[in-house]
């Protein structure tokens, strides 16, 4: 396959992965049905890259802390505005964060543009006052899109001081362990249910495992800055999976907002640095 098609698939999956989570939330909650998420996922990166705790200095095991935490915080967030917002309207508001990342320190008169037309997109969803999208899950999002700007800073780092995927499998273990409490407290007894068990380790999949490995692939054959620009594709493909999968209907000014939103983070990413996967 080419590698623009399976970085398509790669976005297709995370979505459709974030529709799946929607529809097990009135059994699981956000809090539980993240927590099986990252846990399942921190369970398979563990069984692949099989890090060791041993022989970390003090530095790169606060590094990993700080990675995971983050990794917990963008997605825990995300999720508590799921379950407020439309796929779509949350995914785009989140993009706020990388979009952030891509521009920041930028001299260049374009990138003023980009801004713009971003915030023009923000606006919009916003909507009138008293009449827009819920304010609780519009702060949801964009807490998840600092946490996911936070985690690009990081992954950096992450990327320097540990071989292969050996970082983020430590860094998945600790958001694992700092999401235990609320997915108990969200989902109680019901995350010893096997049914939805299995659905939790098919989200951790579409989200996580599966555009992993298409993306890696896709990123050994595809320049990055051409890579950065098929992500920032993701709000448009997060409405497109809510509208399949939940039902989920935009009206005409939440569709010109993503649109915006899309055209500001695909002309960042394409004069700037590559955005980097959410974990």
């Amino acid at each position: 396959m080419p590698p623009v098609g399976l970085v398509l698939l790669a976005v297709s999956s995370v979505q459709i992965g974030g529709a799946l989570a929607k529809t097990v939330f009135d059994e699981l909650g956000p809090g539980g049905t993240v927590f099986l998420r990252v846990a399942f996922a921190a369970a398979l990166l563990g069984a692949v890259w099989r890090p060791r705790v041993t022989g970390l200095g003090r530095r790169d095991l606060g590094l990993v802390v700080l990675f995971g935490v983050s990794l917990a915080g963008m997605n825990g967030s995300f999720y508590l505005a799921l379950d407020r917002l439309p796929l779509g309207v949350a995914v785009t508001l989140e993009f706020v964060g990388p979009l952030a990342v891509a521009i920041a320190g930028s001299r260049r008169a374009l990138d003023a543009l980009w801004v713009v037309l971003a915030a023009a997109g923000i606006v919009l969803l916003a909507g009138p006052v008293g009449g827009g999208i819920d304010a609780a899950g519009a702060f949801f999002a964009l807490l998840a899109g600092a946490f996911w700007a936070a985690y690009i800073v990081l992954s950096t780092r992450v990327g320097r001081a540990f071989e292969g995927g050996t970082g983020l499998a430590l860094a998945m273990v600790v958001a694992s362990a700092v999401l235990v409490a609320p997915g108990v407290l969200d989902a109680g007894e019901e995350l010893l249910d096997a049914r939805l068990l299995a659905l939790g380790a098919a989200v951790a999949m579409l989200s996580s495992a599966i555009p992993y490995s298409l993306e890696l692939e896709a990123l050994r054959r595809l320049p990055q800055r051409v890579f950065g620009v098929l992500m920032s594709l993701e709000p448009a493909v997060a409405a497109a999976a809510g509208f399949v999968v939940l039902g989920e209907v935009l009206d005409a000014r939440e569709l010109l907002a993503i649109a915006l939103v899309v055209t500001a983070s695909a002309g960042a990413t394409r004069t700037a640095e590559m955005v980097p996967r959410d974990g």
